[in-house]
């Protein structure tokens, strides 16, 4: 009778290591092609799973030290580009886990109530049939303004019976996946939408008043997202989002920006909006907060936002319950605080910042005249 194999003759089998370089070579690429400056979808995909290609990194580091041989050059290689993943990875993922410093402090206990500002956004994926389920939510979380993204006049009646406790409201109703609803239980006034790079990409630009009587500006935007069947490059979304970024920069008022990005909180293109509008992020040193993708629990990242000038500090934030859409919806509480607002560092954009700035911009209205031109022409 033979003997069994050795673990080790098993373990370097041909198909098991290429397997090995196959994955390591995937979160190599995976890691630095966002580092490319290219606005095509295939680049900028990779922007969004940066938690996921982390893990891929080192479980394939491990696995590449105890499975595979290592005294080829193309081992060596593949180590080295595999650690210098990791710890790059690992130095992005860090300002959103609880041992990074919160970007945005906790709202103190004696706050006024009459200072808060709360919010749920939701991209209730308009096919869902399931209002009920978005319904109960608000009824129980009891926000001062709801978002919702992705709505149509189904959705808008379907919610009916819990919006009429919200007297002021911007709907906009679409069939095109970018329909948006504005429900308020505080004043508004100036509402203004706008299509800025799109005739069907709608944006919401208004002023929310608060019950101490202070007036706050609110942006609400969702841009297309760079896929194949939307768009094909992320010129127009990262054009639009920084130039909300623009208009924001100047405001004489406290501010608030709410919606879906279709971007990752830590993209160049987001890290420009923060530093161009001098906004912030209350999920840094507080954690992730993924609302994409509610379907694939393995394959999600943070894509709807909220970011807010530092007049404001964080009484509560969470992601809330599924709403059988692919998105969950997400809550904050703010507490406009600006006696406090200088503990609070803003993000600033220099020189170069604001040159990169307007390339974008121009590089989104170069290529929004393009398809207005290719559309007159079929």
């Amino acid at each position: 009778m033979s003997a069994a194999p050795k673990p080790s003759a098993l373990i370097r089998r041909p198909a098991l290591v290429i397997t090995l370089q196959a994955l390591a070579t995937f979160a190599i690429l995976g890691t630095f092609l966002p580092l490319l400056h290219s606005q095509e979808w295939y680049i900028r995909v990779f922007d969004y799973p940066r938690l996921q290609l982390f893990t891929l990194a080192v479980v394939s580091f491990i696995l590449y030290i105890w499975l595979a041989p290592k005294d080829r050059k193309r081992d060596k290689f593949l180590l080295a580009g595999l650690a210098i993943a990791v710890i790059y990875q690992a130095i992005n993922i860090y300002p959103y886990t609880f041992l990074a410093p919160k970007e945005v402090k906790d709202a103190d206990k004696n706050t006024p109530s009459d200072s808060w500002l709360s919010l749920l956004v939701s991209n209730v994926f308009m096919d869902n049939k399931e209002h009920d389920k978005l319904a109960a939510l608000i009824q129980k979380q009891k926000p001062d303004i709801v978002l919702l993204l992705e709505s149509d006049l189904v959705w808008q009646q379907g919610l009916s019976n819990v919006t009429k406790q919200y007297p002021y409201r911007v709907e906009i109703p679409l069939k095109n996946t970018y329909g948006m609803h504005l429900y308020s239980r505080l004043p508004l006034r100036q509402q203004k939408v706008s299509y800025l790079l799109d005739k069907d990409i709608p944006s919401i630009k208004t002023f929310v008043k608060l019950r101490n009587g202070i007036w706050v500006e609110l942006h609400v935007v969702h841009p297309k997202p760079p896929v194949p069947t939307e768009d094909a490059t992320s010129e127009k979304r990262d054009a639009e989002i920084v130039m909300i970024a623009r208009d924001i920069a100047n405001s004489k008022y406290p501010v608030v920006v709410a919606g879906d990005f279709n971007d990752v909180a830590w993209s160049r293109t987001t890290e420009l909006f923060q530093e161009v509008s001098k906004l912030l992020d209350p999920r840094l040193g507080r954690g992730f907060y993924n609302t994409f993708n509610a379907n694939y629990p393995i394959l999600r990242w943070p894509l709807d936002h909220v970011f807010h000038s530092n007049h404001f500090k964080v009484e509560n934030i969470k992601r809330l319950p599924d709403i059988n859409s692919d998105h969950f919806p997400m809550y904050i509480r703010l507490s406009f605080a600006p006696e406090n607002k200088y503990e609070q560092e803003e993000p600033e954009a220099d020189a170069q910042t604001q040159e990169e700035a307007s390339e974008i911009i121009e590089e989104g209205k170069e290529e929004a005249a393009d398809d207005k031109r290719k559309g007159k022409e079929e």
